[in-house]
């Protein structure tokens, strides 16, 4: 949210170690006198080609209840729409697939790769920050979030703290966050690499219609002033995932000593590890420059399931006007896969745990997009942005190209 000019290095300073502490992004709108609400609205749109399809809207709402103290709250729905790959491998012949309910059948053309075209899914989420200085150089961050899917609701709660020092000008940040899950797929949870039933009257193998997963998240970052108009941002993430982490809609494909699928229970259930522990070091440069911003960020990011990836990301606000803006934007991500990823499974050697999800291969992903801004007043601003992601599969890895157009229109102002 922006309806100022680029803010300079104070305001800049400021909105990193927010986005560090709260892990969203920061309004550089001027303060009220605590009679008025910041509000950011926008409304996502995701298309993938042929597939999935995401329109998402979000209301945030920030208020000034005190020196330096602000409560904050988000509304976000969303609803998807569309095919999303099952795990499974193209083969020359139509395959045919339950649901996961296991109510009925859906069928996967020859020569195409097989997707799941009951996929639906809305989700409703809410929380709340407050923000309060504790002293005159530290400042505390305390958050409630809560979503829930037709499928999976989601409690959290984080406590952050930000101590700032040599004359303001680094900043030291430290965050604790926990989440609560809970996981009721349709049909149940099926049991980790037991056969996906052929026929929609024989019943699957579960572990139950629930399961549970816990998310424990640490942080710890620092922010520092390099100059009038530039800043470095240092972080280091740590987070464990404990309980259900297998996706219960995905399968793979087995194939026979002869390379065809295996004809007895030739589709198995995925599954993943109980446990996760994930690792990601990030750091970001910002520079003014006369009226523009650059902004270029780079993240290291590995865990123990054998994945690590990088993330490059680079973006230059060009002022036109006082009233009008452009920023470019390009991203870059590289990804090894998953110890246990495998594109199929072969007859007589199947792994203690494994999945097919292509998103836990090798992978990149080239975004590239644009935003114009329109600020109409000091109160109001009005922002579009569109961009173009393909994802690809690396090595030999042979499931087909991932191309998404994106489009979000935001707009925000003081009420």
């Amino acid at each position: 949210m922006q309806l100022k000019k680029p803010a300079r290095i104070s305001k800049l300073l400021a909105a990193a170690t927010s986005s560090l502490l709260a892990g969203a992004a920061q309004t550089t709108l001027a303060a009220g006198d605590g009679n008025h609400w910041e509000i950011d609205s926008a409304v996502l749109l995701y298309s993938e080609v042929d597939r999935v399809s995401v329109v998402e809207p979000i209301v945030s709402a920030r208020k000034k209840i005190g020196d330096d103290e602000y409560m904050k709250f988000r509304l976000v729905a969303d609803a998807l729409t569309g095919a999303s790959p099952n795990g499974a491998i193209k083969t020359d012949a139509a395959q045919t697939f339950t649901t996961p309910s296991g109510g009925g059948v859906y069928v996967a053309e020859a020569g195409k790769t097989p997707l799941d075209p009951t996929f639906r899914d809305t989700r409703g989420a809410i929380g709340g920050e407050w923000e309060k200085p504790l002293s005159r150089q530290l400042k505390g961050i305390f958050s409630a979030n809560y979503s829930q899917e037709f499928d999976y609701a989601s409690l959290g709660l984080g406590a952050n703290l930000g101590w700032d020092f040599n004359q303001r000008n680094t900043t030291l940040t430290t965050g604790l966050s926990y989440n609560q899950d809970q996981v009721k797929p349709v049909g149940g949870m099926p049991t980790g690499l037991s056969a996906m039933p052929t026929d929609p009257s024989d019943s699957k193998s579960t572990l139950g219609d629930t399961g549970d997963k816990t998310i424990t998240a640490f942080i710890l970052g620092l922010t520092q002033v390099l100059g009038k108009k530039h800043l470095l941002q240092l972080n280091y993430t740590h987070s464990s995932e404990d309980g259900y982490l297998t996706d219960p809609y995905k399968i793979l494909s087995v194939l026979d000593n002869n390379g065809d699928l295996r004809g007895t229970d030739p589709y198995l259930y995925e599954k993943r590890p109980a446990t996760r522990a994930r690792q990601a070091l990030y750091i970001k440069d910002m520079k003014q420059f006369s009226e523009d911003v650059l902004q270029i960020s780079y993240r290291y990011a590995w865990d123990d399931w054998g994945i690590s990836s990088h993330t490059i990301d680079m973006r230059y606000r060009y002022e036109f006007n006082s009233k009008n803006y452009l920023e470019p934007h390009l991203r870059y991500y590289l990804q090894d896969k998953a110890d246990f990823y495998y594109y199929n499974l072969v007859d007589g050697d199947i792994p203690q745990y494994a999945s097919a999800d292509y998103r836990l291969g090798d992978l990149s992903t080239t975004t590239i997009g644009l935003k114009y801004g329109r600020i109409f007043s000091q109160n109001h601003e009005l922002g579009i942005r569109a961009e173009l992601m393909q994802q690809q599969a690396q090595g030999d890895d042979p499931f087909p190209d991932t191309n998404a157009a994106i489009i979000q229109l935001n707009y925000s102002f003081l009420f």
